[in-house]
């Protein structure tokens, strides 16, 4: 689906610019560029067709069924939604943005956000090829687990009131037309609106929302490509491999630094419990890299409150660090 964007920067950065691939330089400008092209792509479709989707579907019977009742499944949903998209942290940013506007409850989103980065179809198949079924069931289970208790934590202190102000009120606003629309659906079928309309509020929503959020993405990737291309081989495994209580939370303190999509950082991983780091080290190490990297909080910081970020990276570390010592526990019983 993404072979575009990685052809792009095969192009640009190796023959264009003529870098090889083999060149720290290379290796880091050639990660900057395919993921800046995929993640502006990304932002303008995501949030358009979201934005056309609610000017032309019944989206607050959505989020009415998603914010009574049935919250609990919604958790489930979202977490399964983020689980089947193959999007990397900052790539599901923008469908974020599009579900706040549209007035899903923030649990709900927060559980796609945390969870989409941490699994895809690829990754599964890929660790699973590594480390077995077992480990990969445990995986997505755990996966799954961080972005629901995640959401409903988050729901449970009302986090919606440390979003930054258009985001809360872009949630409000979309809270307040589902209660504005309800008499007129019980009366009678609601206006239409023409599909010339429907574009035009798209277009104004994707324009807003890219405007507020298009440099961060060029520094926050460009923080994450630097790291990505010059951290020294070896360095982690000769470090954190002897398998100490303390290793867990130092390597996922370590792999905050860093930015990587589940799929890339699979090879990372094999190759980290090749040279010796242990399976829940090397899980929490990869986990941290993938959902709670510098790229991503700086992307988020144009759509949260400093407050709101701080819960969510300590949730994130907490999580990732009992994920590593239950998995270093598990592993002589798997």
């Amino acid at each position: 689906m993404f072979e575009i964007f990685t052809r792009l920067a095969d192009w640009l950065v190796y023959q264009l610019m003529g870098l090889s691939a083999d060149t720290k330089l290379g290796d880091a400008l050639h990660f900057f560029v395919e993921d800046v092209s995929k993640i502006y792509v990304l932002l303008v479709v995501m949030i358009y067709v979201i934005a056309l989707a609610r000017a032309s579907l019944n989206v607050e019977r959505v989020r009415d069924f998603l914010a009574g009742r049935n919250r609990g499944f919604g958790y489930l949903l979202g977490s399964g939604f983020g689980a089947i998209t193959p999007f990397c942290s900052c790539s599901s940013i923008p469908v974020f943005l599009g579900f706040t506007s549209a007035g899903i409850p923030v649990g709900i989103t927060m559980a796609f956000l945390l969870t989409s980065p941490l699994i895809n179809e690829v990754a599964v198949l890929l660790l699973m090829s590594l480390l077995g079924w077992k480990f990969t069931l445990l995986y997505v289970v755990v996966g799954m687990g961080v972005g629901i208790l995640g959401g409903v934590f988050l729901d449970q202190i009302r986090a919606e009131r440390w979003l930054q102000s258009f985001a809360r009120k872009a949630l409000e606003r979309g809270k307040q037309q589902g209660k504005q629309q309800q008499p007129a659906q019980s009366s009678g079928p609601a206006e239409k609106l023409s599909f010339a309309e429907r574009h035009q509020f798209a277009k104004g929503e994707t324009g807003e929302i890219f405007g507020r959020v298009w440099k961060w993405v060029i520094i926050g990737v460009g923080l994450g490509a630097a790291l990505h291309g010059f951290v020294p081989d070896g360095w982690i495994e000769s470090h954190l491999g002897d398998g100490q209580w303390w290793s867990v939370p130092a390597a996922v303190l370590l792999g905050i630094p860093l930015y990587s999509n589940a799929t890339g950082v699979i090879p990372v991983m094999e190759s980290l419990i090749v040279n010796g780091l242990p399976i829940g080290t090397t899980l929490a190490f990869c986990m941290s890299t993938v959902a709670a990297s510098f790229p991503e909080f700086i992307l988020l910081k144009q759509v949260m409150q400093w407050r709101l970020l701080a819960i969510l990276f300590a949730v994130l570390l907490a999580a990732f660090t009992l994920v590593g010592w239950i998995f270093n526990l598990l592993t002589p019983f798997i």
